[in-house]
């Protein structure tokens, strides 16, 4: 004799959605442990790529990171990759600070400090990126992208009066660069006299045919 099966029954539709639900949190889970560890081993190198330049044994990565060389590679299969991500979390980092200044018209000068003390704090990933042919793909998505982000506060930075009419999205790599000079320095504290100096400099001369024409 068949049993008719109960597709309605409620006790088997909450035990049904209960398991569903108990899935859904573990891969949620499991997904948020993943990026964690992500973000953890890409600390982990920025800080030894800092202290020992980009060339350092990846071991010293894992050795800070603590995890083990398999999540690394799991991770990041070679050198180039966690180098590349590195450099793309600078650009989300620069994405974040343009999207929590909103419309500040002095929007654009913080994002130079914030690049500055990029400079100040990976002085090895800083020379090695200023040091890679622009045409490698990453590099030149890279500078695309935060041309980009600072379009807008370019013009907010025109329309104030804040910085010289001419001033396009395509300078922002010669500015990365003028930047870059805090790189001479052989201590952090060289670096960020360097550096402060640097945007001094910079701020003046966006500034210097306003105030000129003022």
């Amino acid at each position: 004799m068949c049993v008719p099966q109960q597709a309605d029954n409620p006790v088997t539709q909450r035990l049904a959605n209960r398991t569903f639900l108990s899935d859904n949190n573990s891969m949620t889970a499991q997904r948020a442990d993943a990026a964690a560890r992500r973000a953890l081993i890409l600390d982990a190198a920025d800080h030894v790529f800092g202290q020992h330049g980009v060339t350092a044994p990846l071991d010293l990565v894992v050795e800070r990171a603590q995890v083990g060389r398999a999540t690394l590679y799991r991770n990041f299969p070679d050198r180039t990759a966690l180098i590349q991500a590195l450099l793309q979390r600078t650009v989300d980092r620069i994405r974040r600070q343009v999207e929590q200044l909103g419309d500040r018209d002095d929007a654009l000068f913080e994002v130079f400090e914030g690049m500055a003390q990029r400079i100040i704090d990976s002085p090895a990933l800083a020379d090695y990126w200023r040091a890679v042919d622009s045409d490698v793909p990453a590099m030149r998505a890279a500078r695309e992208t935060v041309r980009d982000l600072l379009e807008e506060p370019i013009a907010r930075a025109k329309a104030a009066g804040l910085c010289r009419a001419d001033l396009e999205k395509t300078d922002i790599s010669l500015i990365s660069g003028m930047l870059g000079a805090a790189l001479r320095g052989k201590t952090r504290d060289e670096r960020a006299q360097l550096a402060g100096r640097a945007l001094q400099l910079l701020r003046g001369g966006l500034q210097g045919a306003t105030s000129e024409a003022r």
